[in-house]
């Protein structure tokens, strides 16, 4: 969507403090021998105390109330009470969810507890990618330009990023144009950010893989190569300057 008066931007920013409060406080919550159906289950309460329902449950009848991932697993993760969490797992959460007709999207992949497995390397590449991709995001720069940003960050740092999963417009729903705000240089998409536009902007840091693989159970995905992948989210308002990042108080670059 385009912001167009106060009132949407109000909007917007009720419906990504919902999403950012949640996000940070299922964070705080996980601890090893939890699973992950407890989390989600702690995130569907929070989220409700705001008056907010969830995207992916809103919108696609998605078995969980937020996605949470665990390991070698990319993104969209089922939550499950089978799923016991380990002491260093590498974890992601991504929260989003409708709130008075406003539409917000967040994630964040961490460390549960002590690094025993090396993961805050990744982790740390994947938050700083965000950071800088989304500090280099104006009205009139090209999509195509941020790609190849992500992708020549994440290889000075010897990664790879997942190309077909991607950054998207949101606002009245939960994917609009632009559609496509890929993690590499897509030199067919000559798209350009529009100033007052909202997006969510997303890394797919990798370690091995560069395409993301749905398994049996139609959602979970998981890298074509193996290894392990760190994600990160901001929905922004793209101004003239430096973006509005209306899901800030996340925490993700604490």
């Amino acid at each position: 969507m385009s912001i167009t008066n106060e009132a949407e931007l109000i909007g917007m920013q009720k419906a990504s403090e919902a999403v950012a409060q949640t996000l940070k406080e299922m964070r705080n919550y996980a601890q090893p021998g939890m699973t992950t159906k407890q989390i989600d289950d702690y995130g569907a309460t929070i989220l409700s105390g705001f008056g907010a329902k969830s995207a992916p449950l809103l919108t696609y009848r998605f078995p969980g109330c937020t996605c949470i991932s665990v390991n070698n697993e990319v993104c969209h993760g089922i939550p499950s009470e089978k799923r016991i969490l380990k002491e260093g797992d590498l974890v992601n959460i991504d929260v989003s969810a409708e709130l008075n007709g406003f539409w917000s999207d967040n994630g964040g992949s961490f460390v549960l507890g002590k690094d025993v497995h090396g993961h805050q390397k990744l982790i740390n590449a994947s938050k700083e990618i965000l950071h800088k991709a989304i500090y280099n995001i104006k009205g009139g720069v090209r999509i195509s330009d941020i790609g190849h940003l992500i992708e020549t960050e994440a290889k000075n740092r010897g990664y790879k990023v997942i190309k077909n999963l991607a950054g998207h417009g949101i606002g009245k729903s939960l994917h609009e144009e632009p559609s496509d705000i890929a993690n590499y240089r897509d030199r067919y998409n000559l798209t350009r950010f529009k100033k007052n536009g909202v997006v969510a902007i997303e890394t797919f840091i990798s370690t091995a893989s560069t395409y993301a693989e749905t398994l049996k159970d139609g959602w979970t995905m998981v890298g074509n190569k193996g290894g392990f992948v760190a994600q990160h989210e901001h929905t922004i308002v793209v101004t003239d300057g430096n973006p509005i990042i209306l899901t800030e108080m996340n925490g993700i670059w604490n």
